[in-house]
C-alpha cells in the first residue's frame, strides 16, 4: 500500500496494546494521534525514540495529543519493553503487519548488504478529524520528538519570512548656500554728490 499523504484520510486501526487493552484510532476522535512506527522493542534506536516520546510525553499531552507506538512485537514483548523504560503510553502489537501495510511502512530493507522485508521507521500526525497532518517517512531519531512537538504547537511555519522593508535612504542635505550666494550682492548706491563747496563769505564790504 502506498504512504498516507497529507489530507487523506487516515487507515483505521483496533489493536491490542501492552496491557492485552483494545487501542482504536475513533476512540480519539477530536485529538491528535501522533502514530509511530518502530522496527522492534529494546533495539537501541527504538528505545531512544521511545524514552524521547517519553520525555516528552507531558508536553505531548498538553499539546492535544495521544501517542500510539507501533511495532511487530507481541504483546507480552511490548509490556517488558514498556515496564522497563516507563513508557507512559500505548505500544500496539502488529504480529502480522496489517497495519503496517496499510500506512505503506512495510517493505524491503537492507542491513549489511542483505535485503529483506521489515517495518520502515516512520510517524504520522493525524488530526482530530481523523485526516493525516503530516507525515515523516524514514525517520532519523536524533531530534525527531522535538519537531513533532513543534509542529503540534504550531512551530514557525517553513515559508520563508518576508524581507524586511528596505528604508529610503535619506536625501543628503542640501548644502548650505555660500555666504556669497545667500546674500544678495549689495548694490552699490551712487554716491551722494557732494554739496558744491559754498562760497566764500561775501566779500568784505568796500573799505571805508
Amino acid at each position: 500500500m502506498p504512504m498516507p499523504q497529507a489530507g487523506d484520510k487516515a487507515p483505521g486501526f483496533s489493536l491490542p496494546d501492552q496491557s492485552g487493552a483494545t487501542v482504536s484510532l475513533s476512540q480519539f476522535k477530536g485529538r491528535h494521534v501522533v502514530l509511530y512506527f518502530y522496527p522492534k522493542d529494546a533495539t537501541p534506536g527504538c528505545t531512544t525514540e521511545a524514552c524521547d516520546f517519553r520525555d516528552e510525553h507531558s508536553a505531548l499531552v498538553k499539546a492535544g495529543a495521544v501517542v500510539l507506538g507501533v511495532s511487530p512485537d507481541s504483546v507480552a514483548s511490548h509490556q517488558k519493553f514498556a515496564t522497563k523504560q516507563g513508557l507512559p503510553f500505548s505500544l500496539l502489537a502488529d504480529p502480522d503487519h496489517a497495519l503496517a501495510d496499510a500506512y505503506g511502512v512495510w517493505g524491503e530493507k537492507s542491513l549489511y548488504g542483505r535485503k529483506f522485508m521489515g517495518l520502515i521507521r516512520a510517524t504520522f500526525l493525524i488530526g482530530p478529524d481523523a485526516k493525516v497532518v503530516r507525515v515523516w517517512p524514514k525517520v532519523k531519531v536524533a531530534g525527531h520528538v522535538a519537531e513533532v512537538l513543534s509542529t503540534l504547537q504550531g512551530g514557525a511555519s517553513s515559508e520563508a519570512a518576508p524581507a524586511p522593508k528596505k528604508v529610503p535612504a535619506k536625501a543628503p542635505a542640501a548644502k548650505k548656500a555660500s555666504a556669497a550666494e545667500a546674500k544678495p550682492a549689495a548694490v552699490k548706491k551712487p554716491a551722494a554728490k557732494k554739496a558744491p563747496a559754498a562760497k566764500g563769505a561775501a566779500k568784505k564790504g568796500a573799505r571805508a
